[in-house]
């Protein structure tokens, strides 16, 4: 039986009866996963955050799923949230190898199961977690259908900057310098550095404010840059994943029109080669669909449970 974990009710402003959990994965760096159960579900979303997120951050879409009669099962990926920090300064967003999150979706279905959370399960994976969810797909994950927000199937980089981002991916792994931050990235988390005007996260205000709220009671929460060694990982994983033909799995996939921070193009370029699978434009939106004004969040949530459901 898995043992309890931390869950910060307050800042999540999730449905009543969430709870956390501490896992271990096959390799013992220690996990956290949040259910957030329904009485009366009709399946299950197995949430995939993106890079620096937790579980705590998808409170109020765990209650908008709940709302559609589904329940929620969240995690923390290992080197962020309340999961095992995996180098120093603990802020670091750093994995040893992109491979390794797998180890972590097969603790969450694992657990998942054995906490009963209502079948079918459904993958939502927003960006990092598109990644790592595109590739659980092929690792035959057991779920009846899929959707993805903004996924990092791809990082926008210029032309310019994109030779330079391999050059300096491949050559910090080479002498050992990967656990460092990657260039131009910041030592603390974005939203208490960058200004609500302009941000590349959402249009809305209230959701913005609700992202600073949870960053200033629960630090311990949150995650700067990445690492060279994750940008590296990253690269090399998201261009392995462009290169294969796309999964059987039924799938739709939301995308903002101001998306600045996954490449749009490999995202509909997937979804072109996708014989049963869906892309769908958010008007206005920026990258966090999911966290964007009411109107786009109902609208998005909607499409998407009925996707789940035909």
């Amino acid at each position: 039986m898995s043992e309890a974990a931390p869950y910060f009710d307050g800042i999540a402003e999730g449905p009543e009866g969430g709870y956390a959990l501490w896992l271990t994965a096959e390799d013992g760096v220690r996990l956290r996963v949040v259910h957030w159960p329904h009485a009366a579900a009709r399946g299950t979303v197995l949430l995939m955050p993106g890079r620096t997120e937790y579980a705590e951050k998808y409170g109020r879409t765990a209650g908008e799923f709940a709302e559609r009669g589904l329940a929620t099962f969240a995690i923390d990926w290992r080197g962020q949230g309340l999961a095992d920090r995996l180098a120093e300064p603990a802020l670091l967003g750093h994995v040893a190898q992109f491979g390794d999150y797998q180890r972590d979706v097969r603790a969450m279905v694992a657990a998942a199961k054995a906490e009963g959370a209502v079948e079918p399960f459904f993958l939502l994976g927003h960006s990092m977690g598109g990644s790592i969810g595109l590739r659980a797909l092929y690792e035959k994950i057991d779920v009846k259908a899929a959707a993805f927000s903004a996924p990092m199937w791809g990082i926008y980089l210029s032309r310019q900057m994109r030779p330079v981002a391999w050059a300096l991916a491949n050559l910090s792994s080479a002498i050992g310098q990967g656990a460092n931050f990657a260039p131009g990235t910041k030592s603390e988390t974005y939203v208490m550095t960058e200004p609500f005007d302009d941000n590349m996260l959402t249009t809305d205000r209230d959701m913005w404010a609700y992202m600073v709220r949870q960053a200033e009671a629960q630090p311990e929460l949150t995650l700067a840059g990445p690492s060279l060694g994750w940008l590296a990982e990253a690269l090399r994983e998201t261009l392995a994943l462009h290169r294969m033909p796309s999964p059987q799995t039924r799938t739709i996939t939301f995308l903002g029109t101001q998306e600045r921070i996954v490449d749009v193009e490999r995202i509909k370029d997937r979804m072109k080669r996708w014989n049963n699978g869906r892309l769908v434009m958010v008007e206005g939106a920026e990258h966090e669909v999911l966290v964007e004004k009411p109107a786009m969040r109902a609208k998005v949530l909607d499409e998407m449970v009925q996707f789940f459901f035909e």
